[in-house]
């Protein structure tokens, strides 16, 4: 399915140079992957501009290596090696002719180090100068920076190289709680809440580790935790002639540990206030002093802190030197192709467009999709793409789907979980948030779990639709979202796929011939005698589902787990969409199965989807011997990693006693941090150590149990994932 074209303030029906007539660049060589990749190509299309894609041997098959004009092997899958390896960046810009690069986010985009290579090389990069890079890409500086040029910070103390000695001296007089901040990266990766001082020294210590492993450097500083913070954040374009103007703010207040999960232009907060207009123009001159003060040139964004309590106050946080994930979201309100501008501003050109004639149209909010599963605390998900349908085809304009998704494609834990950004505009904010929640609803990616339904709950939350927001409101909320449980029909639905499948299956192999005596149905004298599937279930239970009758024939008698008798019907409508009339009541379903595997069934509607297992009879009595220890509250011994990655630390020693809840292994995947934990008390035995690379499932440690009362009952505690923040 096709993404609405965006529209321009410059004319995109040739690639010239407005002034000379002359190209902008013949060939440019997107420094990146995923949605944004594809992202960027579709505009370099658009301008008629040969785009080069780069792509890591994870990344072969890509949606954005298949849509470029070329494509360059830059590396094997480990991002240091390919992607943030600026030596093959390089050359696969003199390999493909590439006269400039646009670093879409993240990777090298704020790379200061690779602007000058490119600068040596000759290469036009589309971003700001070194002296922006440097001074913005640390945010102690750029604080202290920003603040001479009249621009409103939060209070705190930021000066380089400070000791975690010096650190906890100072954080007396910045006040508890306070927030430890990484000076390097962005995104909100490695920022840590302190609520007391006693917790300072461990968090500094995982804070150090995270902002090292991340952005390769450690320095860290101390800011006042501002109360029922907003996250509004401003852009803005400036070219090399001296223009720098802003393109309205975004609200990016709904977050889960820093980490922004749904965005909207312009902000509900400043829309609330009788004088928001007001307001809108001086944090757009905050924004529009801070690029004029490290000359800069092209897209960036400016962002600020606004206090719930008091609207008229904001702080600078950062400044992010390229374009924001969330930037369709400008766009949608504005017409401005910013990746465009971009080109057109590293090509020369001026901008165009003057501060008065910047207006919002409408509203419009964004989803981030990533592959991860909310139910059990957002751990990343791997898997392959079965059957996907982003778009629906009455989008009218109103929806856009940004996504590096395909059919076929295999998700690599190799790289972040974000998977595609679903984009929905109305009139105003009630209209835009119900084109949001339709676009969600029409979601399906069959193969991999994902977020989908959890953005569906925050978008139809009570206070989120009232615009009562700030960056706490989802870990406040998460707490009694309800996610939906597989239910009668799914499993009715699944094992009537399974039953078809079967019989075609057999009919195609011709193991019948035809004869009843030979066919794999059960076929009997006499009545029929129902046909048992087992279905392993998404917590790990099993459901059995009696079938009596032919499922192509028509309908057939289901019964699920013992219980009452009923009739369903199961009918393709077309390629991918399943129909499920049970016992009247009808059901509409995304189904795919996995071609190297028949027995996984996927299924999808509104928004939801679960995986469901046919299970052998070995596979059956695994499950059910499994349940019964659960119910003996017997824990497993064995710690296993939940996904492949590698260990990153391991803070017991093997033969250590350790309590149940206490912290074993971390494992990174996905540019995440999961946390194991020991399920029991006793003595660890570890298994793997800082550095090894695990498989899903993999023992990492396993506790001998400590001799317990007779009758107790250990807890089995759970580890957490965090965005690469330590525990929380």
């Amino acid at each position: 399915m096709t993404t609405p074209s965006l529209t321009s303030t410059a004319t995109a029906s040739t690639a010239g140079n407005q002034e000379s007539g002359r190209p902008l660049f013949g060939t440019v060589l997107v420094a990146n992957r995923g949605e944004i990749a594809c992202r960027v190509i579709r505009t370099l299309r658009a301008l008629g501009i040969r785009s080069v894609a780069v792509y890591s041997d994870a990344d072969a098959g890509a949606r954005h290596v298949r849509e470029a004009d070329t494509a360059v092997r830059i590396g094997p899958a480990a991002a240091t090696e390919s992607y943030l390896n600026i030596g093959n960046i390089i050359a696969a810009c003199r390999e493909s002719g590439a006269e400039a690069v646009h670093p879409g986010y993240g990777f090298l985009s704020e790379n200061a180090d690779f602007a000058r290579a490119l600068d040596a090389a000759g290469i036009a990069f589309m971003g700001p100068g070194v002296e922006a890079l440097n001074l913005m890409g640390d945010k102690i500086r750029s604080k202290n920076h920003v603040a001479g040029y009249g621009v409103p910070v939060v209070p705190g103390v930021a000066r380089p190289g400070m000791t975690d000695a010096e650190l906890i001296e100072a954080a007396p007089a910045v006040g508890f709680p306070l927030l430890i901040k990484p000076s390097a990266g962005g995104g909100g990766k490695g920022m840590h809440v302190v609520e007391k001082a006693e917790d300072l020294p461990g968090i500094l210590d995982t804070a150090r580790r995270v902002a090292a492993s991340a952005f390769g450097d450690d320095t860290l500083f101390l800011e006042r935790l501002v109360t029922t913070p907003r996250h509004i954040e401003v852009q803005v374009l400036a070219d090399n002639h001296g223009n720098v103007i802003h393109l309205g703010e975004r609200e990016c207040s709904l977050q889960r540990r820093h980490q922004k999960v749904i965005e909207e232009a312009p902000s509900p907060l400043l829309e609330s206030l009788p004088h928001g207009a007001e307001v809108r123009a001086r944090i757009g001159e905050a924004a529009c002093n801070a690029a004029r003060s490290v000359s800069y040139s092209g897209a960036g964004t400016v962002e600020f802190l606004v206090s719930d309590d008091a609207p008229d106050e904001f702080f600078f946080m950062e400044m992010n030197t390229r374009l924001q994930v969330e930037h369709p979201v400008t766009e949608m309100v504005t017409g401005t192709d910013l990746v465009e501008w971009q080109v057109r501003i590293a090509a020369g050109e001026e901008v165009t467009v003057r501060q008065a004639d910047v207006e919002l149209s409408g509203h419009a909010v964004e989803a981030r999709v990533y592959a991860e599963v909310p139910e059990k605390n957002f751990l990343p998900s791997t898997g392959t793409v079965y059957l996907l349908d982003e778009l629906p085809a009455d989008a009218g304009g109103r929806i856009r789907v940004d996504s590096s998704l395909v059919e076929g494609l295999v998700l690599s834990s190799s790289y972040d979980p974000m998977l595609s950004k679903v984009i929905g505009w109305g009139a105003d904010r009630a209209a835009a948030l119900d084109t949001l929640d339709r676009a969600l609803a029409g979601y399906t990616a069959l193969g991999v779990e994902t977020n989908v339904e959890y953005l569906r709950l925050l978008v139809n939350d009570p206070d989120v639709r009232a615009g009562r927001l700030d960056t706490g409101l989802i870990a406040r909320k998460l707490p009694e979202l309800v996610f939906r449980l597989v239910e009668e029909a799914e499993l009715v639905a699944a094992a009537l796929s399974s039953v078809a499948a079967s019989a075609a299956s057999a009919t195609h192999d011709g193991d019948s011939n035809g004869s009843p005596w030979q066919a794999r149905s059960g076929w009997r004298l006499g009545a029929p005698a129902p046909l048992r599937v087992s279905l392993g279930t998404p917590d790990g239970g099993v459901a059995t589902v009696a079938v009596t009758g032919a499922v192509a024939s028509g309908p057939v008698v289901v019964a699920v787990d013992g219980g009452p008798e009923r009739t369903a019907s199961l009918s393709l409508t077309e390629p991918g969409r399943a129909v499920l009339d049970l016992h009247g009541e009808v059901h509409d379903y995304a189904l795919a199965t996995a071609p190297d595997n028949p027995s996984r069934i996927f299924l999808g509607n509104q928004g939801w989807s679960c995986r469901l297992d046919v299970l052998t009879r070995e596979a059956r009595l695994e499950r059910v011997r499994a349940a019964i220890q659960r119910d003996e509250g017997d824990a497993d011994p064995a710690v296993r990693s939940p996904m492949p990655g590698t260990v990153v630390s391991v803070p017991v020693k093997d033969g250590d006693a350790v309590e149940a809840g206490q912290v074993l292994a971390s494992v990174e995947a996905m540019k995440m941090e999961h946390q194991l934990v020991a399920p029991l008390a006793g003595t660890v035995h570890l298994a793997a150590k800082p550095g090894d690379l695990v498989k899903t499932d993999q023992v990492l440690a396993t506790i001998h149990p400590a001799p317990r009362p007779e009758n107790a009952r250990d807890n089995n505690t759970t580890g957490e994932t965090t965005n690469g923040e330590g525990a929380q």
